[in-house]
């Protein structure tokens, strides 16, 4: 290649690099969102950390870093609620950096929310960048900051720490780093149990990957260099299985690192409880949690239509499960990756399809992060004060909401 034709190629910038505006962004909808919390709690007579770091879930975490598993609480109605339905990686580096610095357990959970929160937002910047470039980037960022329960991102919860863990093993699997994606579908399977369609994305592009190089063994003269110019670079198509010349056998071991966060924990409580390898399955029973197909959701959104005020609710449900049906038809029309769109079937199913508390779904839903790639792509081709406006309206909305969610009912 010749000096000039080098001198015709911008260089882009390091991915750090381009991720600041939209972690500036990012933060700045989150302190905008702190903000009006304590605000909202000081007028009602509450404190915004008390909500944020020592209450719902959040409790349970602590409880678990302070004094270990084995805790239950039996109610009244024969229910017992076990610590062992919540998975270890939150509570251990709440541990940890209570070990390390004067912070108390609950800090501690607060600080790795917030951090873990950051790198979320860095994880979902570098998916989107590397699919549709830094601008989709910087909305798809800010869409996942706005959402309305987007205060849960900085609560002592592990809704952030999962978040991280999963978009950058998806970003691992999009730029052909097998075990590193292997590694944080494992730590994504330590801190929650949706870890699973983690692993699920990790072993479809990896089956994937390996049903292409078979093609392309088989098919000749396909046998492309994957040193030659192109084949590699942040603007090479990406379709979800693997840079191309990415040894097997890194591959493999990505794929076989993916399910032992998951698997070992479950086998762990299996054994601690005596219950084999399905007593994760009677613990989450005994929170009343468990997978029916989406039935006892569509009960609940059905009773909403007994009365005039809580039918406007049920129909307020029936509206984001289509959008969110609309949101998941539209990635695979646009062909999104197939490690995004098996990753974001199995949040949604488990989200949607779960017995749980109803109140829980919509954070159950914030790990979903590829549902706003489309909606990021539609701001991006935006004139900028068009853009700016939508998201600072929604920015200002989902402050609003957040308050006055953990505030009332929170999220259990």
């Amino acid at each position: 290649m010749s000096d000039l034709e080098t001198r015709a190629v911008p260089a882009r910038a390091p991915l750090p690099r381009r991720a600041v505006p939209a972690l500036l962004g990012y933060a700045a909808v989150r302190a905008l969102g702190l903000a009006v919390l304590a605000g909202w709690s000081a007028a009602r007579g509450k404190s915004a950390y008390t909500l944020l770091t020592a209450r719902w879930d959040s409790l349970w975490y602590t409880g678990v870093a302070e004094l270990g598993y084995g805790y239950e609480l039996r109610l009244p109605n024969g229910d017992v609620h076990s610590n062992l339905a919540f998975f270890p990686l939150l509570p251990w580096l709440e541990r940890l950096l209570h070990a390390l610095t004067p912070l108390s357990y609950a800090d501690a959970g607060f600080v790795v929310s917030l951090l873990a929160s950051l790198a979320a937002a860095a994880g979902i910047f570098a998916v989107a960048d590397r699919l549709y470039g830094p601008r989709a980037g910087f909305f798809a960022v800010l869409l996942w900051a706005v959402l309305p329960v987007g205060i849960v991102q900085s609560m002592a919860y592990s809704e952030s720490l999962f978040t991280a863990l999963a978009a950058w093993s998806l970003y691992a699997v999009l730029t052909g780093r097998w075990v590193s994606a292997g590694v944080l579908a494992a730590l994504a399977g330590l801190t929650r149990p949706v870890g699973a369609a983690v692993v699920a994305a990790v072993w479809t592009a990896g089956v994937i990957s390996f049903v292409r190089d078979r093609g392309t063994r088989d098919a000749p003269g396909a046998h492309r260099d994957a040193h030659a110019p192109g084949a590699h670079g942040p603007d090479a198509p990406s379709p979800g299985a693997s840079v191309p010349g990415a040894p097997a056998r890194r591959r493999l071991l990505g794929m076989l690192l993916a399910p032992l966060g998951a698997g070992g924990y479950v086998l762990w409580v299996g054994h601690r409880t005596g219950a084999g390898p399905l007593g994760y399955l009677d613990v989450q029973a005994g929170w009343r949690n468990g997978f029916d197909g989406g039935y006892a959701f569509a009960r609940f959104v059905a009773g909403r239509f007994t009365s005039f005020p809580s039918a406007l609710a049920g129909l307020g449900l029936i509206a984001g499960v289509a959008l969110l049906i609309w949101l998941y038809v539209t990635c695979v029309r646009r062909r999104q990756p197939a490690a995004l769109l098996v990753y974001t079937g199995v949040v949604l199913a488990l989200a949607l399809c779960a017995s749980s508390y109803f109140g829980s779904k919509p954070r159950l839903l914030l790990p979903a992060f590829p549902l706003l790639l489309p909606l990021a792509g539609a701001l991006a081709r935006r004139r900028p004060p068009v853009a700016a406006l939508v998201t600072a309206g929604l920015a200002g909305a989902a402050a609003v909401y957040g308050a006055f969610w953990l505030n009332g009912s929170g999220p259990p």
